[in-house]
């Protein structure tokens, strides 16, 4: 899953850029209505949002009306950091909440209960202690899985997970302070993509915010729904590689509700969208978190995943295009845009801030090949160079305070930064007590393979979350296992990025498709799923084809644009 994803699928229980259509923005007008639908799945949580003033009650729905059968509507106005969702949904709750599921919550409740009382037996766990640490992370990740029938938020229940295996860890190392030092590693090795993460998603938020994306979107002019399909596949695929896969589908399913009507052929542009955020996030460092964390921790470099992977990566995308190219709803009328894509505008310095943040992105790669330092380093820079410059533009004035970074922060998808720090972390202490090695080995005696385990977690990424399984996976072979830019690390950054195409709820970017079009599971496994898995079997033939085969991205022109070995 496209950065700068899950910039990040995340959960993404992800806070929406700022698209007139897609976000409420807070003024003391009177209160108004904004309603995002509540998809069912478990990376991505639609919310109820109200904008109101402080002296008005905020509205609630009908009682025989869902808040999916509600559109999303446009407002106006500065949004107020400050404006809290929380307290109005928590209303709308009260009002209209019927429980379903509390004996299932209960029974998840007693169970991480005993699995806590059994940790504070010392004597047991330091006698089991790897069997407490499986059992403590089966229980987290059942709860991240079923986040939605439990209604536990997955971002908690991450971080509840990685302190209690770190509990158990400290109780049955050798002693505290080789707990200590394993965390300590572990600690400084997560923060690296906690913070890469942290500065990428608030650049994106930034140019967002100025609307600079319209310098793409506003190009796409043809309305021959075959044409149609192909451009936004491909305009799709390229923001992806620089963007994270959930940015650049909630740019392009934004511009989908202006310029075609509802209809089934909208839906299907949707799914293109989310096949090619995913295709398009998986042959860049920056263009998937999971490929970022193989980056960041040394398992493949620039030059050569964009050297492996990009054919794969586009004939991923080919292939359902192609099939879906002779559906009848590719082959039905031309469409009409809306006015509403024309009344939108760009703020003042938007393509200076576009150029400057897209800029920042595309530096990361070569200052990480001329300084040596982590990447995440290089992120910070154009952070902090996109902060100075939105001051410096927007000084004194006071009625485009949304433009600036404070505001951008209070936008960013923060739960899942921490949903990303609490599963690094416990799989940080799974690799410490060698439960991972173990893991390795029983794959190696039973499936000798590396790259049919690689496409088995490309299939298992379709319905586990992919950033667990690639972490996991990280901690499982080292790089005496599979040398730096191996085969084998290639095919997991290819399988993890496009291989939650098959579902829906596989990947960030078809969660938030799924909530922004109200698409269901089913319409999109009828549909969708049968062309996604013929792009993901033929980009693994492909890439497995290429590798007897002497081609490769000019190494002059690779230089130039990412330089060597970064």
């Amino acid at each position: 899953m496209a950065l700068s994803s899950y910039l990040l699928a995340g959960s993404r229980a992800a806070s929406l850029p700022s698209f007139p259509s897609l976000r409420p923005r807070c003024n003391h007008s009177p209160p108004s209505l904004v309603i995002a639908p509540l998809p069912s799945a478990r990376r991505w949580r639609g919310s109820l949002r109200f904008c109101a003033s402080s002296s008005s009650p905020p509205p609630v729905p009908p009682e025989d009306e869902e808040p999916s059968d509600y559109e999303l509507s446009e407002m106006t106005g500065n949004c107020d950091p400050l404006c809290s969702v929380d307290e109005v949904s928590s209303q709308y709750f009260e009002a209209n909440y019927k429980p379903k599921n509390d004996l299932v919550k209960a029974l998840a409740i007693l169970a991480t209960s005993l699995a806590g009382a059994a940790a504070i037996n010392h004597s047991w766990v330091a006698a089991n202690q790897d069997i407490a640490m499986v059992l403590v992370f089966a229980l987290g990740y059942a709860g991240i899985i079923f986040e939605e029938s439990l209604a536990f938020n997955k971002s908690g229940v991450g971080l509840l997970m990685a302190v209690c295996l770190w509990v158990v860890r400290s109780i049955g190392a050798p002693s505290t302070d080789v707990a200590v030092q394993e965390l300590s590693q572990t600690t400084a090795e997560v923060s690296e993509i906690v913070f890469f993460l942290l500065g990428a998603m608030t650049i994106v938020e930034i140019v967002d915010s100025h609307q600079g994306f319209k310098l793409v979107t506003d190009n796409i002019s043809t309305r021959n729904p075959r044409t149609l399909l192909w451009v936004i596949g491909f305009v799709t695929f390229f923001m992806s590689s620089v963007l994270d896969n959930l940015t650049s589908t909630i740019v392009m399913v934004s511009l989908l509700r202006k310029l075609v009507p509802p209809s089934e052929y909208r839906k299907l542009l949707g799914a293109v969208v989310v096949i090619a955020a995913n295709a398009g996030g998986a042959w860049t460092p920056i263009g998937d978190v999971t490929t970022t964390m193989l980056w960041i921790h040394g398992q493949i470099t620039t030059l050569k995943i964009m050297q492996g992977l990009f054919v794969p990566s586009v004939v991923s995308l080919m292939v359902p295009l192609a099939l879906m190219s002779f559906t009848s709803e590719a082959n039905g009328s031309s469409q009409t845009s809306s006015s509403l894509l024309s009344s939108e505008q760009m703020a003042p310095r938007g393509q200076l801030v576009f150029a400057v943040g897209l800029g920042a992105l595309l530096f990361v790669p070569v200052f990480k090949s001329l300084t040596g330092l982590p990447p995440f380093m290089g992120m910070l820079l154009g952070l902090g160079i996109l902060w100075i410059l939105t001051d410096a533009i927007h000084y004194g004035e006071s009625g485009r305070q949304r433009l600036k970074v404070p505001q951008a922060l209070s936008r960013i998808d923060t739960q899942g930064i921490l949903f990303f720090l609490g599963i690094l972390l416990s799989v940080g202490s799974l690799e410490s007590a060698g439960i991972l090695r173990q893991l390795a080995n029983y794959l190696d005696a039973n499936v000798p393979n590396a790259d049919l385990i690689a496409t088995i977690i490309g299939v298992a990424s379709a319905i586990i979350d992919n950033v667990p399984l690639v972490a996991a996976t990280m901690g499982m072979y080292d790089l005496t296992s599979f040398p730096q830019d191996s085969d084998f690390w290639q095919l997991v950054a290819f399988c993890a990025g496009t291989g939650g195409s098959m579902l829906i709820i596989g990947s960030a970017a078809g969660v938030a498709f799924m909530g922004m079009e109200k698409v269901d599971f089913f319409w999109y496994f009828r549909k969708v799923s049968g062309f996604a898995l013929a792009g993901y079997v033929a980009g693994i033939i492909t890439y497995l084809a290429a590798q007897n085969i002497p081609l490769s991205l000019p190494t002059s022109l690779a230089e130039i644009l990412f330089i060597t070995g970064s």
